[in-house]
């Protein structure tokens, strides 16, 4: 994958601004992954933020041949049940997740790898 641009800046004719926090190229993908980074926890603002951007890409940064582009939103906290309706009928590509700040030790990631496996 290509780093395209730390933050990306995104205007319009009406002098509406938007930003991303990342941006990249995934050369086999041949698509665009827009990630934006939430201290707290995601919402349906935030869901529906990136899906304006991904529309964005596709009607005005993608050229002949890429693939639609990918939305990644990763926060310190994400509810289920909001994720679930406020994604139900995106047709984009949008991708959700919770990121912790630090690993956890050794033993933790090794009782959760033999639940995995049980």
């Amino acid at each position: 994958m290509n780093w395209r641009r730390k933050l990306f800046r995104i205007y319009s004719n009406s002098s509406w601004k938007w930003a991303k926090d990342l941006l990249f190229y995934h050369r086999i993908l041949k698509c665009f992954v827009l990630v934006d980074l939430k201290r707290g926890e995601i919402d349906h603002q935030d869901i529906g933020q990136m899906n304006l951007y991904l529309n964005y890409f596709k009607k005005e940064e993608a050229t002949e041949g890429d693939n639609e582009p990918i939305g990644i939103v990763l926060g310190a906290h994400k509810n289920h049940i909001l994720v679930e309706y406020a994604t139900d009928s995106i047709t984009n590509k949008v991708l959700l997740s919770k990121y912790q700040l630090y690993l956890p030790d050794k033993k933790t990631l090794q009782n959760q790898l033999d639940k995995l496996l049980e």
